[in-house]
């Protein structure tokens, strides 16, 4: 069965929602892009190309893993409930961050 734009509009939406749940775990320290920001800094880059590469290098990371996520969950559930759960975990992970600020 074809995606109808509603469902291909829920599919985007749902894809950002969870890029953004994703992207303040993955740029924790012990992430992958810690590792990454270790072997950046023996490269020799200046320190703007280097904060560029990090920030290019997180959203990316972040919006494919997104996506991923979206579509396993469109399979699963449908894709006004994955997004929905998007939603939620945004909620969540801002919850859990200023939760360990304090």
């Amino acid at each position: 069965m074809p995606l109808s734009s509603a469902d291909l509009s829920v599919l985007f939406s749902g894809s950002a929602l969870w890029a953004l749940a994703f992207y303040v775990p993955l740029s924790r320290p012990l992430s992958p892009l810690s590792r990454f920001e270790a072997e950046l800094i023996t490269t020799g880059l200046g320190e703007v190309q280097r904060q560029l590469l990090l920030i290019i290098s997180s959203v990316a990371l972040a919006i494919g893993v997104g996506i991923v996520f979206q579509l396993i969950l469109s399979w699963a559930l449908s894709p006004s409930w994955a997004a929905s759960m998007g939603l939620l975990a945004v909620l969540a992970t801002g919850f859990w961050t200023i939760a360990s600020k304090q």
